[in-house]
Formats: C-alpha cells, structure tokens, sequence
C-alpha cells in the first residue's frame, strides 16, 4: 500500500518540489499552507508521515507539532522536522516536542529519504 505523507510548508514552490519529488519516489501526498491546516488535515487525512516545516505563519511548526502531538488520534504520526536554521536549539527542540527526526533546507532528497524510510521502517537509517 502507498504510504501517505503530509507536507506542512507555506512555500508554494518549496511545497511544489518536495511535493513532486515525493510523488515521484511513490509517496502520496497531501499538503497543507499552515499550521493551523496541518493540525487538521494529520487528523482528516491521519497520514503516515507529516513533514513540518518549523517557520510557518502565526502557529509555527513547533506548535502545530506540539498540538499533533498531544492529540491522542494524531500523536503516532511519526514529524520530521524541516527548517532553514540548521542550529543545535532547533533540533533539541524536535526532540523534546517528539519528532521523530529533524532535517534542515534546502533539502538534501537523498538524506530526506533515508530519514523518511527509516521513520517508516521501511529501511535502516543511513
């Protein structure tokens, strides 16, 4: 069966990239603009991964995860983070809010997919 992925990120050509990239390695994919519509659509659509991206609009990517989270339906969706600022605090923050895994932009399609297999048990990580 097709492993469902939701990607969170307000970058329209940022969405567009990973979106089709992902198509293309056999992901479905769903999308959302917003955090707000990222914590809607982990519990509509309950995909099988949710890629977060951290700088979004007024509810970042750290509350939206964190409310993901804490909503008992939607709390064993495996996040990986996604930001620009590849900083320490940023990554210690992935972890304590649960994230299963934390990668930094632009993205590295190759070191993503290892990640996202991984989360997905589908393979080892690298």
């Amino acid at each position: 069966m097709m492993k469902k992925i939701l990607l969170v990120e307000d970058n329209e050509m940022n969405r567009d990239m990973l979106g089709r990239r992902l198509q293309r390695q056999g992901f479905a994919m769903c999308f959302a603009v917003d955090g707000p519509q990222g914590v809607a659509m982990a519990e509509s659509e309950m995909p099988d991964l949710i890629l977060m991206d951290i700088a979004l609009g007024e509810m970042d990517g750290w509350e939206a995860t964190r409310l993901i989270k804490s909503n008992p339906k939607t709390a064993g969706i495996p996040i990986i983070a996604l930001t620009a600022h590849a900083m320490a605090t940023d990554r210690d923050i992935s972890v304590r809010l649960g994230c299963a895994d934390y990668d930094t932009k632009p993205v590295d399609m190759p070191r993503l997919m290892g990640k996202i297999q991984h989360c997905l048990g589908m393979a080892p990580a690298p």
